[in-house]
């Protein structure tokens, strides 16, 4: 996902008539297959909805993800699914009702509402510098943006130092953003570490991150939209996050999807 290069970007597993698979199968197979995140497509409950999914990482079950909601859409459409709104096609998951429409960058998901944020604490910020084995002058600012997966965001004053991080261990799931120079393609490098088994992991490309982020750094002033945010640089992955927003303030997210693999599996 957000990517249309096959094998770059962030794979996800979206699984097609998962109705009646118990959580403990679903689970147990997200595990297998230890992508990031495996998706399962239900029929929904909401009466507005297209389709209902379960989102799983090899641990635990997501109210929400971006970029398994892109991918769990473009499977959907590309098995027939067929929308009852043309604007857009309308996905019903733990968080709520997401709507995903069609644009020129590939689909694009609607920003979530966040269900923290605000500053960081100082304690929390200097954790995080031991992490990222910074000073604390280098950390130009933090904010709680979770949308469902737990982020804080950190913003540092460029995009080198994002790709020159080698972070330790904490059990925190951290964005850490950065300006491209002025005049760039791209206007910010990001990257997303969370734990997993007693280590921290990056994510290839993340639309959750990209999707609380853009709300921060447009509503500070930092950026105005649309713009391009590259991630997944220090992974080989190029992927790339088009972000846009309405008249009406929603924030969308986008990017290419492309089908690598596809066949059946017995669960």
């Amino acid at each position: 996902m957000f990517t249309k290069t096959p094998y770059t970007g962030n794979p996800v597993a979206v699984v097609h008539d998962a109705d009646g698979l118990s959580t403990e199968q679903m689970q147990r197979f997200a595990n297998w297959m230890n992508f990031s995140e495996t998706t399962f497509v239900l029929p929904p409950r909401a009466r507005e909805a297209d389709y209902r999914v379960r989102i799983f990482t090899p641990v635990l079950e997501l109210p929400f993800a971006g970029h398994p909601t892109l991918g769990t859409c473009h499977a959907w459409l590309e098995a027939g699914g067929g929308q009852r709104n043309p604007a857009a096609v309308v996905q019903e998951c733990d968080a709520g009702l997401v709507a995903v429409r069609q644009t020129r960058d590939g689909l694009a998901f609607a920003a979530p509402p966040l269900v923290r944020e605000g500053p960081v604490d100082e304690l929390t910020i200097e954790l995080i510098c031991d992490l990222l084995r910074l000073d604390r002058s280098e950390v130009v600012d933090a904010q709680w943006v979770d949308n469902g997966p737990g982020w804080v965001a950190v913003l540092l004053d460029s995009a080198q130092k994002v790709l020159d991080l080698h972070p330790g261990y904490a059990e925190l799931d951290l964005g850490v953003v950065g300006p491209h120079p002025a005049g760039s393609a791209e206007a910010f490098e990001v990257r997303a570490f969370f734990p997993k088994d007693g280590a921290l992991v990056e994510d290839p490309v993340t639309g959750s991150l990209n999707a609380s982020l853009a709300g921060w750094l447009i509503d500070s002033g930092r950026v105005n939209a649309p713009y391009v945010v590259v991630q997944g640089t220090a992974l080989g992955r190029s992927g790339r996050v088009h972000i846009s927003r309405d008249d009406d303030g929603t924030i969308w997210v986008g990017g290419g999807t492309v089908t690598c693999v596809s066949g059946q599996v017995a669960l």
